[in-house]
């Protein structure tokens, strides 16, 4: 079984206490050492460390003031402040400064070290969770990125709205970077199970033992480093939603466990033997084709049937064209408030490329590239200059009707907003008089006022 390990560095500028806590602690956790805290410091600017514990008296830097950088510069690492006995007011400056916790020299036993690290890390573990579910509650990954102008992204959300009120497990199908993720969350938000939590796993990111544990949770010393027991997502999904992302990518033996719970409700924490019972509305996801999988033997046909029980997809935005500008324009509006600055448009020019490309990356890739636009933008007009270098402007012949249709559309749109005006029409769009009164004349628009 994969080992997991957390890592932890170790700050004293006496040697011999270095190596003991090394000793106590090396069995369970990857372990390095500093022998002051300029030291430590240095090696936190390095790397990354799940702990740290440093003594509070020692050369070049304190235990508090390493503590007092590590707030500032890297929040998120909790501390353990070593302190001689006798100097609880030390100890309690070091917590006020944002220590974890602490610990007095002389160590009482190693099972005192081991209580105390095993504890701060399981904190760490939860208040992680607790982030992600907060950062759901607050919106941070807006449903409202969803536009809908083309009727298959219409015909998609009309089958999640039907669906969100059951139990029903849906999959969602769709290239990478489709939205896949936004529609499970709209499902949930829609669901009696909303003020429960919303769970995402992505299968593909994590190695067999790994998601296992992830999934399904471990008791302590199912392997090393887990020295607590620990719920997995199932438990945490408890009464809301859990999102499987890439589910193809899951080994057959968790695929075969998952159809389980699916079917049962039920299932047993790595390395534990009590059934926990949940209820759970699962939504799955995926980028590859199921059935040609089923039929290669490379996913079960049964649980494959018992995922698909109400499948959705999500076409790419080659496919969707009709979404593409309103998506762009529902970025630039969010993209332009986050930033603070002030308002900015798309020219004709930069839309029509836009609606050209083919967006191998779908929705993502769009969000990127307005992102970028806006960052580079020396005006408050986006020209296809703006524009990433991978979203070149389309050849005539290979687009032409489309482009016809688009350029078409945005003349006639102006001339409306102009009553008819061509001299402000032409200056709204940014071409000569000359080219906009060629334009009405190959689009048949020459009899408009």
């Amino acid at each position: 079984m994969q080992k997991v390990r957390f890592s932890i560095l170790v700050a004293d500028d006496e040697a011999s206490q270095r190596q003991l806590m090394r000793a106590v602690l090396e069995k369970d956790f990857a372990v390095a050492a500093a022998a002051n805290g300029e030291e430590a410091r240095q090696l936190l600017t390095q790397r990354k460390f799940d702990l740290v514990i440093t003594d509070e008296r020692m050369p070049a830097m304190s235990g508090s003031e390493l503590v007092r950088w590590m707030r500032e510069n890297l929040p998120d690492t909790p501390v353990i402040v070593l302190t001689a006995f006798g100097s609880i007011q030390t100890a309690v400056e070091a917590i006020k400064l944002g220590a974890a916790d602490y610990l007095t020299k002389p160590l009482k036993s190693p099972d005192e070290l081991r209580l105390v690290v095993s504890r701060v890390l399981e904190q760490r573990l939860f208040e992680n969770e607790r982030v992600v579910q907060r950062a759901e509650s607050e919106g941070l990954f807006p449903i409202a990125d969803i536009v809908a102008e083309s009727q298959s992204m219409k015909t998609a959300l009309e089958l999640a709205d039907r669906v969100a009120a059951q139990t029903t497990t849906v999959l969602l199908t769709g290239e990478s970077g489709t939205g896949k993720e936004v529609l499970a969350r709209f499902l949930h938000r829609r669901s009696p199970r909303s003020e429960a939590s919303f769970v995402a796993v992505n299968c593909a990111a994590l190695s067999e033992t790994l998601l296992e544990s992830e999934l399904f949770g471990h008791e302590k010393g199912a392997f090393t480093g887990a020295v607590q027991a620990r719920q997995g997502r199932f438990e945490l999904a408890h009464g809301g939603t859990l999102f499987l992302d890439e589910i193809a990518e899951m080994s057959s033996d968790l695929q075969a466990k998952l159809l389980r719970v699916l079917q049962e409700k039920e299932f047993e924490r790595v390395g534990g033997t009590r059934t926990i019972t949940v209820d759970v509305r699962v939504i799955a996801a995926t980028n590859r084709g199921l059935t040609s999988l089923v039929e290669r033997g490379r996913f079960r046909e049964d649980l494959y049937y018992r995922l698909n029980v109400f499948p959705i997809h999500l076409p790419p935005l080659r496919e969707r064209r009709e979404d593409i500008v309103p998506l762009a324009e529902h970025f630039l509006a969010r993209l332009v408030k986050r930033m603070g600055i002030g308002p900015r448009r798309l020219t004709a020019e930069a839309k029509s490329v836009l609606s050209n490309y083919d967006w191998p990356g779908n929705v993502r890739e769009l969000q990127n590239a307005i992102e970028r636009a806006l960052i580079i933008a020396r005006s408050d007009e986006i020209s296809p200059e703006d524009l990433p270098v991978q979203v070149p402007s389309p050849a005539l012949d290979a687009h032409s009707e489309t482009l016809a249709e688009i350029e078409k559309r945005a003349i006639l749109k102006a001339l409306e907003s102009n009553q008819g005006d061509r001299r402000r029409t032409a200056q709204e769009l940014n071409i000569s008089l000359r080219t906009l009164q060629y334009r009405l004349k190959e689009y048949g628009l020459t009899s408009r006022e």
